[in-house]
C-alpha cells in the first residue's frame, strides 16, 4: 500500500495545528516539521544539526540540502508510518522539486497538497484573538499580522501551481467549525 503523503498549507491562523492534529490521529500519519526538526538535530548535536547551528548562528538560512537530509532521517526513523504531513516544507519550488525527488527515489511521493483557504480579515481577527491568549507579540500587532500573510502569499503562490500541474493541489476551504473543516479536508484526500 503506497503511503499517504500530504503537505498541508495555509496562512497564518489558517487552522493547520489543529487540523494537522486531527489528520495526523485520523490517518496514522507522523508530523514533519521542519521547525522542530531543526531544532531536535541541533539539540542531538547530530552532523546536520552541527551543519543547521553553524549557519544559523551566522543569520543565515539552512539550506535546502541540509532540510531534506533532515527529513530523510526522520522518514527513515519512522519505515512502518502509514505516511506523514508536511508542516512549513517546502515553501519554494525548489524545495518542493529537492523533495519530489527525494521522495520518488523511496517511491513515496507526495499524494496531496491540501491548502487551507481563509479571508484575510477572518485570519486577522483569528489572530489578534490567539494573541490575546498566546503571549505571541507577532499575533498581536494587525500591520505584522498583515505582512505574514502577504509574505505567505507571495511565497506560496508558485508552489500551488507548481502542485496543480501534478494534479496534487486542492483548495479547501478554511471557514466554519473545526468540524466542517476537517470534514472537507477528509474529502479532499478521498
Amino acid at each position: 500500500m503506497s503511503k499517504l503523503n500530504i503537505v498541508l498549507f495555509g496562512p497564518p491562523g489558517a487552522g493547520k495545528g489543529t487540523q494537522s492534529n486531527f489528520l495526523i490521529e485520523r490517518y496514522g500519519l507522523v508530523h514533519l516539521s521542519t521547525g522542530d526538526l531543526l531544532r531536535a538535530e541541533i539539540k542531538a548535536e547530530s552532523p546536520l544539526g552541527k551543519e543547521a547551528k553553524e549557519l544559523m548562528d551566522q543569520g543565515e538560512l539552512v539550506d535546502d540540502a541540509i532540510v531534506i537530509g533532515m527529513i530523510r532521517n526522520k522518514m527513515e526513523a519512522h519505515l512502518d508510518a502509514k505516511g506523514f504531513i508536511f508542516d512549513g516544507f517546502p515553501r519554494t519550488t525548489p524545495q518542493a522539486e529537492a523533495l519530489d525527488a527525494m521522495l520518488e527515489g523511496k517511491g513515496e511521493p507526495i499524494s496531496h497538497m491540501l491548502a487551507l483557504e481563509v479571508p484575510e480579515a477572518e485570519l486577522v481577527k483569528r489572530l489578534i484573538g490567539r494573541g490575546a491568549t498566546s503571549g505571541r507579540a507577532d499575533d498581536k500587532d494587525e500591520a505584522i499580522i498583515k505582512n505574514r500573510i502577504r509574505e505567505y502569499e507571495n511565497k506560496t503562490a508558485p508552489l500551488k501551481d507548481y502542485y496543480r500541474a501534478q494534479g496534487k493541489y486542492t483548495p479547501v476551504d478554511g471557514v466554519g467549525s473545526m468540524e466542517e473543516i476537517t470534514e472537507r479536508l477528509v474529502k479532499a484526500i478521498g
